[in-house]
């Protein structure tokens, strides 16, 4: 028997209501904001993403499945989701159509990494970018944007963690400052950091080992060097968020995992998930698009794992599969079978969610499949009542069963209100 793949992992019909009531969430949320939705290949050259994301990052250095086309071209199963959104946008030139352009997107997504709860080699994400403004104001919205629509979906137990990594002025300075202080350390570091130390000293924050944690405690922290540019556009982001009563925590470590982030850096997690409890993260990045070949164009996004996410929901309770089935029918007999087929037909086209048996059960058996089905009118009809022009409904909800004109039926079923 052939398997799925380590780390990858079958949506099953049982399953897949829940992705799709998220989806259908997730588009109506967006139209409210005026975001409209981008899709990108599921592969693109891998350059991409080791001039968008870093060459230093784990993503590019580590997790990436890269192969070479015919070989002539390094390609890359896109393993983020930020660089194709902004290669589409310089590509077709959308910044030409409007001031700012808003976009939101739910894909799949691909990295060579340990597989665990909430986190697979094939996952999938949803996020927006926002590119074409410089100013605070499009920072808010895109926190809001996340915040808000984790509590649109009941999500209550979250905690907004905000940090400013400032301009490249300041970064450069605060790069060397954590360096000498890391340095008499350096043998305390694990080899991942001292590697970090060497190329991107800034990802030495994104630790998880305890020991490291402990250490940087006493590092010094990026806000105190910010540029007066980078302190004033981050005060009037946490003012905006004030205004809009969307509560946050300072995370003077944050500093997120690539390399194309500027000042705004923020994170969402939840007590629901355990020690893997970022839901979703994001930030502003001023200089990708010029880095990618377009014109310099400031922007900010954030992307969060959906998987991730109904783990949460499943955790608080607030996923409940919504009915199946409108309408059950059960035949009894040839000719009643064939008269089932064409109704159940017409009344799909009405817009019930109808069904019937396809293997010819027994009445007993065709019943307990209705209920299995959640279906809340059973059609009962059998060869007599054919000939007499009458069904049989019977209501699942409260039990109640009569025998009507077939030509009645659907004004009866009208009046249930299904």
């Amino acid at each position: 028997m052939i398997r799925s793949l380590k780390g990858t992992y079958d949506i099953l019909p049982d399953e897949s209501w829940r992705w799709q009531t998220l989806e259908a969430q997730l588009h109506d949320f967006m139209s409210i904001y005026g975001y409209k939705e981008i899709r990108t290949p599921a592969f693109e050259k891998t350059e991409l993403f080791s001039r968008g994301v870093g060459e230093e990052t784990d993503i590019v250095s580590k997790e990436m499945y890269t192969w070479l086309d015919g070989g002539k071209t390094n390609l890359t199963l896109k393993p983020e989701l930020t660089a194709p959104v902004v290669r589409s946008y310089i590509q077709h030139n959308l910044g030409a159509l409007s001031p700012v352009t808003k976009l939101y997107y739910m894909d799949a997504l691909f990295r060579r990494e340990r597989p665990q709860k909430g986190r697979q080699r094939q996952f999938h994400q949803f996020g927006v970018e926002a590119l074409g403004t410089p100013f605070p104001e499009a920072d808010a919205e895109v926190i809001a944007i996340a915040y808000e629509f984790m509590i649109s979906l009941g999500i209550t137990n979250l905690k907004l963690k905000l940090n400013s990594i400032g301009s490249g002025q300041c970064r450069t300075a605060y790069k060397d400052a954590l360096k000498e202080y890391l340095s008499p350390h350096i043998q305390e570091l694990s080899e991942t950091s001292r590697l970090r130390f060497e190329t991107n000293p800034l990802r030495i924050l994104d630790t998880k080992i305890e020991h490291e944690i402990e250490l940087l405690g006493k590092a010094p922290d990026i806000l105190g060097f910010l540029t007066a540019d980078d302190e004033t556009h981050f005060s009037e982001v946490r003012e905006l968020l004030d205004g809009m009563k969307i509560p946050y925590v300072l995370d003077k470590r944050m500093v997120r995992g690539l390399d194309y982030y500027t000042r705004t850096t923020f994170e969402i997690t939840s007590s629901a998930l355990g020690s893997q409890d970022a839901l979703c993260g994001g930030g502003r990045y001023d200089k990708l698009v010029e880095t990618l070949g377009g014109k310099s164009t400031p922007a900010v996004g954030f992307a969060a794992g959906v998987e991730r996410l109904l783990i949460a929901l499943d955790e608080i309770g607030k996923t409940e599969e919504p009915s199946k089935t409108d309408i059950y029918f059960v035949g009894l007999g040839d000719q009643a079978r064939k008269a089932g087929i064409k109704l159940v037909h017409d009344l799909r086209k009405q817009g019930y969610k109808s069904n019937y048996d396809l293997v010819r059960r027994s009445m007993k058996a065709q019943m307990r499949e209705s209920n299995k089905s959640g279906a809340r009118i059973v059609l009962i009809l059998g060869d007599q009542e054919l000939e007499n022009n009458q069904i049989q409904i019977k209501d699942l909800e409260n039990s109640q069963q009569m025998t009507i004109n077939l030509d009645e039926l659907k004004n009866h079923l009208y009046k249930l209100e299904l």
